[in-house]
């Protein structure tokens, strides 16, 4: 028996009893967007379906106090998967999650089921929303001990070839380990930096876009690992060079069609750019989280000021030159530190709320902001320019009161106003 598509939890259990599967993985994400596991046997998978798994909620960042700490993880049988690494005798799988109370109920702080929430709206307002993200990262070498150094991998650059591009390798085991998990690789190459890589993988619905994400992240880091590097996702790891982005593709399906497949954008698709515009300075903390992810703006061409055009890759939102299915909104600000689950549900909502808005899009900057006069800069916003700038607007924010659970945003915004950024190796 193979993998069925759309896995109801009968088919799961009938395919980990007929294929030697011996262990359980199971994923959940903190609010932070690092992904936490449980491992179960198979026995006691039956269990988790219908009561979950409790784990101490008190012991993840942002989640509950040791005073009411206990919460449950169930998986989702959709999202079945075999861990091609691991033994293909005794075979380990991984589901993603969704945490809820003692009772049964959603928990209210689970970043996963937020975004559920927001495809039923987009779906209620009669929009598909698919999503295609751009992750860069650096492969870095490990010293004697296997820590982390910040010596990047190799000196190549912008899509150079072996043997300069030392990065080739890895990029093909990740691409062919993805293949295997059904995530299906379309673009690889170097990136700008030294040691950069960037891996661009095929649309999705949003629920599927944000999930990929996490397993690319993990497949990166254990491709790279096994290959005796380290994978940073780290904003901007390497002074005076490229810092890598999360560039976020977006089209939006209404009847079956993609509205932004039109030479001149209708006026939905041009108040859902707008209404992105609009928000994008609030709901820049959950975008970029990290004091790091500052250095990235502005340089290399990530983006510093609030604008869009067609093409242009020194703006914030930009048309790609695609057509049909692909004609899209790419939007270059997040990074690859953040919860995948928050930033786009911040960032659709934020479109939504522009098109029930019918809010205006203002006219294309058609200019090379990096190199712009200030006369040409005069009048345009810019993002904000530290990570304290960026909470404090997030925390005036009506908006993402209205869209996040209030302990969310508080636990995420206190955690972030008293505490150091990560140490290297945890991005």
């Amino acid at each position: 028996m193979g993998l069925p598509m759309d896995y109801t939890e009968s088919e799961v259990l009938q395919y980990i009893a007929e294929n030697d599967v011996k262990f359980i993985k199971l994923f959940f994400t903190d609010i932070f967007g690092s992904i936490k596991s449980i491992s179960v046997q198979p026995g006691e998978l039956k269990k988790a379906f219908k009561t979950g798994i409790s784990f101490d909620a008190s012991a993840v960042k942002g989640f509950l106090e040791a005073s009411k700490s206990d919460l449950f993880i169930v998986p989702d049988p959709a999202t079945l998967s075999v861990l091609p690494w691991r033994p293909q005798h005794g075979r380990v799988v991984r589901f993603f999650c969704n945490v809820r109370n003692a009772d049964g109920s959603l928990f209210e702080g689970d970043t996963r089921s937020i975004l559920q929430k927001t495809a039923e709206l987009a779906e209620k307002q009669g929009y598909e929303a698919l999503i295609g993200t751009e992750c860069e990262f650096y492969l870095f070498q490990v010293d004697e001990k296997g820590e982390p150094t910040y010596i990047p991998q190799d000196t190549a650059g912008y899509c150079d070839l072996a043997p300069r591009d030392k990065g080739e390798n890895v990029r093909r085991d990740i691409c062919l380990t993805l293949i295997q998990m059904d995530i299906i690789p379309e673009v690889s190459h170097h990136e700008t930096g030294p040691g950069q890589q960037e891996v661009d993988f095929k649309y999705d619905t949003l629920l599927k876009a944000a999930d990929n994400l996490g397993t690319f992240k993990t497949v990166v880091k254990t491709i790279a690992a096994r290959s005796g590097l380290y994978a940073s996702f780290m904003p901007k790891p390497v002074d005076g060079n490229a810092g890598s982005g999360l560039h976020i593709n977006i089209s939006l399906r209404r009847n079956g069609h993609n509205i932004f497949d039109n030479e001149n954008l209708p006026e939905d698709a041009q108040s859902f750019i707008a209404g992105i515009l609009y928000r994008i300075r609030e709901i820049t903390a959950f975008l970029n989280p990290l004091n790091n992810s500052y250095k990235r703006f502005g340089a290399y061409e990530a983006p510093k000021y609030v604008s869009w055009s067609k093409q242009n890759r020194s703006q914030l939102i930009r048309i790609p030159a695609e057509t049909g299915e692909r004609k899209r909104l790419e939007l270059r600000s997040p990074d690859p530190a953040c919860n995948q689950y928050l930033a786009l549900t911040l960032i659709l909502q934020a479109g939504l709320e522009g098109i029930m808005q019918k809010r205006k899009l203002a006219a294309p900057k058609d200019i090379n902001l990096f190199n712009a006069s200030p006369e040409e800069l005069s009048g345009l916003e810019t993002l904000p320019l530290s990570l304290h700038e960026a909470l404090k607007l997030a925390r005036q924010s009506d908006f993402i009161r209205s869209v996040l659970p209030e302990a969310t945003i508080n636990a995420y915004i206190e955690m972030k106003e008293s505490s150091e950024d990560p140490a290297f190796e945890e991005i």
